[in-house]
């Protein structure tokens, strides 16, 4: 194969390991400075604070003696405080006995319970803060619909927009007033449905009937990255007509047509831009997350849907965004933990774990359309990485916790040489976990 034939995948390789070691160092980071900063307050010092592992490429020490520092692989970090052994926080019994009284109560090992809890929690309890101010300022970025529902714009469909037009307040659908945006959903779900609606609007003082499209058009307000419409080159506003040679004009009659595929490949006919396209694209099946905790298996492309009418916007408040943020991270860890509890009883595929692999290539398929999809990745991210070091495994934060649980009931930590065997017990099981995920990255559909 000639040199130039190879430049596109490098430069889609390149791009999707950037986009990755962008948004992990962001979050190991944060939550490593979490360590820092609150073990510094809790009078534990630091020796080196390090964003990967390594040679080191740059260094420099600061006022307090810790040496902050970037090594060159950029696949996690440490904090390395006084009496540390390794990275992961083994003591150091040597130097521990070479300490003086007094300066054992600076180092990890020799600091009050208090301290320890306080400075091993922080790390996830980081990563869930930066989760929460980024869903909260992406929320206040693209603000919340105004009520009542104004039209800002117009998604292009076939048939065109009819009568509305921007700026409309819409004031009833087919004779059927609009509730408050809170219930508009369910009452968007209960429209008899039909090609063309009659929307009542208030425009310019008056009020006044004009025919537009349906309300929720088989049009794509977004694609989902890896998925098989991404790969199959759906694009954003692009519009469903027909599956398998049946013209459909709502988005719940693409989901059933899906669905109803049993995996099968599909045919699509497409409008874009006025032309019309036909895309094949075999669905995947997924395990999607239900409001009480459970898992419904589906057939999916990865297209989103959306109305036709672009609401107008107004920014929310601070506490409106903020419990925003708090219910978005609570879905996150609530589904996170349903689908690990499902996993291990078999009722969902395992190939739902994703490893390094599958979440590099997310990452850089999310930074590939727009950096708000991209930051809301890492948020995501960020969440996951807090929820998965706070597992009762020795060698994660929720290990060390459980050791310091340990120690406030008994009155005593646990043995050097049970900590060492515990330890080594879960470093190997993360190794499996990840050469577990791995494999999922490499075998899964």
């Amino acid at each position: 194969m000639e040199l130039a034939g190879l430049i596109p995948t490098f430069g889609n390789v390149a791009f999707t390991l950037i986009a990755f070691v962008v948004a992990l160092s962001i979050i190991v980071a944060v939550h490593e400075y979490g360590h820092y900063i609150v073990g510094r307050w809790s009078g534990i010092k630091a020796d080196v604070f390090s964003i990967g592992f390594g040679p080191v490429l740059a260094s420099k020490v600061d006022k307090h003696g810790t040496r902050w520092q970037i090594a060159a692989l950029p696949f996690g970090g440490y904090v390395k405080f006084r009496g540390d052994a390794d990275a992961a926080s083994g003591k150091d019994v040597d130097a521990m006995a070479a300490l003086a009284p007094q300066d054992r109560r600076e180092t990890m090992h020799g600091a009050p319970l208090w301290a320890r809890t306080a400075t091993v929690a922080a790390g996830p309890v980081f990563n869930f803060i930066l989760s929460l101010i980024v869903f909260a300022a992406l929320m206040m970025v693209r603000g919340v619909a105004t009520d009542p529902l104004t039209v800002a714009d117009i998604r292009d469909v076939p048939g065109g927009p009819g009568g509305l037009t921007s700026g409309d307040v819409i004031l009833a659908i087919d004779g059927e007033a609009l509730p408050s945006t809170s219930e508009f959903a369910s009452f968007a779900g209960a429209l008899e449905p039909s090609p063309r609606l009659v929307y009542t609007v208030r425009r310019d003082g008056g009020v006044t009937d004009v025919e537009g499209p349906w309300l929720n058009p088989p049009i794509a307000t977004g694609i989902v990255p890896g998925s098989a419409a991404e790969e199959a080159g759906l694009l954003k506003g692009d519009v469903i007509t027909a599956v398998e040679g049946e013209e459909i004009f709502d988005f719940t009659q693409l989901q059933g047509a899906i669905r109803g595929s049993d995996g099968a490949e599909v045919r699509l006919d497409v409008w874009r831009d006025g032309e019309a396209l036909v895309k094949t694209m075999t669905p995947r099946r997924q395990d999607m997350p239900l409001p009480d905790g459970g898992f419904e298996t589906h057939y999916m492309i990865g297209m989103n849907g959306g109305m036709v009418i672009e609401p107008a916007t107004e920014t929310p408040g601070l506490g409106q965004a903020i419990t925003g943020a708090a219910n978005q991270i609570v879905f996150i860890i609530r589904s996170s933990i349903s689908g690990l509890y499902h996993m291990i009883a078999g009722q969902i595929s395992t190939c739902n774990l994703s490893g390094p692999v599958g979440i590099a290539e997310t990452s850089g398929q999310a930074a590939s359309q727009g950096w708000i999809s991209f930051i809301w990745f890492i948020a995501v991210l960020s969440t996951a990485v807090g929820l998965l070091n706070l597992f009762p495994i020795p060698v994660l934060d929720g290990g060390h916790l459980v050791f310091y649980a340990w120690e406030a009931v008994t009155g005593r930590p646990p043995s050097d040489a049970a900590l060492r065997y515990l330890m080594a017990g879960g470093l190997t099981l993360m190794l499996a976990l990840m050469a577990f995920a791995v494999a999922n990255d490499l075998f899964c559909p």
